[in-house]
């Protein structure tokens, strides 16, 4: 399991916010950074675009994972700036709960980062999470 402090995870997702504003859509305002079971770091940016193209901070860091041949997350983080200068955590959306939940089973027991003191499982997050039974 990673040794890696909320705190050195948070600050690796604020690493890579580098907001970009084209028009009314806004690129890189959210950062998201997780570790592997490995131990390996990856981090990626949310992109805001048009007609649901876009996709979480959250998706980007796991496909930089899944680009280096890992499925396995042990703990995963998303930060946010506010106009203001203040970095808030930001827990994953419904689409990413189950986007980190369907790369690999043993995902369900992720470490997912709330604060500086605060996380939680993805089961935690993510109640009712198993394949149903037939009914026949």
């Amino acid at each position: 399991m990673t040794t890696t402090s909320n705190e050195e995870l948070i600050q690796a997702a604020r690493a890579v916010l580098n907001p970009h504003v084209v028009g009314d859509r806004l690129f890189g305002d959210v950062g998201a950074a997780l570790v592997t079971s490995n131990g390996n770091r990856y981090t990626g940016v949310c992109i805001d675009t048009g007609s649901g193209t876009g996709f979480c901070a959250e998706h980007s860091a796991i496909a930089a994972m899944v680009t280096a041949g890992e499925y396995q997350i042990a703990r995963i983080v998303a930060v946010w700036r506010d106009d203001e200068g203040a970095l808030y955590v930001l827990p994953p959306c419904g689409r990413c709960r189950e986007f980190i939940r369907q790369i690999d089973h043993g995902n369900i027991n992720t470490e997912v980062i709330l604060g500086r003191n605060r996380s939680a499982t993805l089961r935690e997050l993510l109640p009712v999470n198993e394949w149903p039974d037939p009914l026949d």
